[in-house]
């Protein structure tokens, strides 16, 4: 039989896969997100996510030059805040002195050009585990906001490049713009945690600054999982309220999500690749079911071919040594 297509004909050696290669991963692709903790020279792996680590800020920054070495050049940074500090209204996440805001001047002072996204929410700070404050059972929204409009001033005076909203209350994008906008920090962006689901994709997170919730769920406030239309509406309410990147929490099993968004989005496009998605894999791969190097790097470019423009990964650091090595 005689074929006229043989498309293997453009898969026939490494050069020329490279050469055709739709899609590609590179360290630029890349935020790592980072856990930070008080105290002095202490290094702590999470139990749920091996080879993951929560630093003290002078074990951070140590770790941190070898990531930027790497060509890594972005961090989101969450803080593990000690029980006492907590309370219903998370006071502790706009206080000047406070965890973030020591760690980001002090990152900024020894690598002023690697940019940090930090978290806006008030879970780690929250006694009862919750993004928002609580009454008599309830997440309150507005109250809420105003909480996260001052936690995002004062991470933006910190030196902030990027304030990330991860709580999932309305109208929060515009009233932080506002905020921002206000105190004179118009340079610093918003990356919205847009369409971020209430997923059980989420548990070892919650286990590395001890954040679970202390009653019921968040399914007030994230969003179904059975939805994709809700996502759109979420996305363009982002976009119409200021953000300058949008994202999809989780990615691994939202990669219709992501697609979704990249056709109606006007600004770049994050996929979160969070705790249990990175769990599951080293668990197989510690257990040699799965070749761990291969699974993440066909994961990270499956976000990108989906229309992912940023991955968050705690893969970040593995994945450049491995960029940095070369691949087939």
């Amino acid at each position: 039989m005689e074929l006229t297509h043989r498309p293997r004909r453009l898969r026939r050696t490494a050069q020329i896969r490279r050469l055709v290669r739709e899609h590609t991963l590179t360290t630029g692709d890349l935020i790592y997100p980072v856990f930070v903790m008080e105290g002095e020279d202490q290094v702590q792996e999470v139990p749920s996510m091996p080879d993951c680590y929560r630093y003290t800020l002078d074990r951070l920054i140590l770790e941190l030059k070898e990531v930027y070495a790497l060509g890594i050049g972005a961090i989101a940074l969450f803080p593990l805040i000690p029980e006492h500090l907590k309370d219903n209204a998370g006071t502790e996440s706009y206080n000047p002195e406070g965890l973030v805001q020591r760690s980001v001047r002090a990152i900024k002072a020894v690598l002023p050009d690697l940019l940090i996204f930090t978290d806006v929410a008030l879970d780690p700070y929250s006694s009862e585990g919750h993004d928002g404050i609580v009454k008599d059972g309830e997440i309150l929204n507005d109250e809420t906001v105003e909480v996260l409009v001052k936690q995002a001033v004062s991470q933006a005076a910190a030196g902030a490049d990027f304030v990330a909203p991860s709580d999932m209350m309305d109208g929060r994008v515009a009233a932080i713009r506002a905020g921002l906008d206000a105190a004179g920090y118009t340079h610093v962006g918003i990356l919205a945690y847009s369409a971020k689901y209430a997923s059980a994709y989420y548990g070892p997170f919650r286990d590395a600054l001890d954040s679970a919730p202390k009653f019921g769920d968040k399914k007030t406030y994230q969003m179904d999982p059975a939805n994709v239309r809700e996502a759109v509406r979420e996305v363009s309410l982002d976009l119409e309220e200021g953000a300058d990147i949008v994202m999809v929490k989780p990615a691994l099993a939202y990669m219709d999500v992501i697609a979704q968004l990249k056709q109606v989005s006007d600004v770049p496009v994050a996929a979160y690749n969070v705790s249990g998605e990175y769990a599951m894999v080293k668990a197989a791969a510690r257990n040699g079911w799965i070749d761990e190097k291969k699974v993440v790097l066909e994961t990270l470019l499956g976000f990108k071919r989906a229309g992912a423009d940023v991955i968050l990964t705690y893969h970040a650091k593995q994945v450049a040594q491995w960029l940095q090595a070369g691949l087939d």
